[in-house]
């Protein structure tokens, strides 16, 4: 069956880096440009960062940039998340999910992409 699975999450403290990776069965991921989103505890799911199709395009959340990088391996397929300088407020579930918008990153808004993996925990703490 089509479905995402993401991997990388861990416990690091404040400064620490992680890479996740989000790698996909039952179809490729070369047709579609992807997105990162995390959720904590008791709030709304919010987007991260996306990638297009070939990877030639991004965009990140204000939050994030400078810090975390997105990118891809079509071959591989699998899309990563490079997380660098964490941050406590960066604790959350990470979850990738596949963009309704076809090959470009036209929107962050969880309500335009599917097939969502499970997730993997962040947790940024000393």
């Amino acid at each position: 069956q089509l479905q995402l699975v993401e991997s990388g999450g861990g416990l690091v403290q404040p400064g620490g880096s992680l890479r996740l990776s989000c790698a996909a069965s039952g179809f490729t991921l070369d047709n579609y440009a992807i997105g990162w989103f995390r959720q904590a505890p008791g709030k709304e799911r919010e987007g991260v960062s996306c990638i297009s199709s070939s990877g030639g395009s991004t965009i990140y959340a204000d939050s994030v940039k400078g810090r975390l990088t997105i990118s891809r391996d079509n071959a591989k397929n699998t899309v990563y998340l490079q997380m660098n300088s964490l941050k406590p407020e960066d604790t959350a579930i990470y979850s990738c999910a596949v963009s309704k918008m076809g090959r470009m990153c036209v929107t962050e808004k969880p309500r335009y992409y599917d097939y969502w993996g499970q997730g993997t925990q962040v947790t940024v703490s000393s």
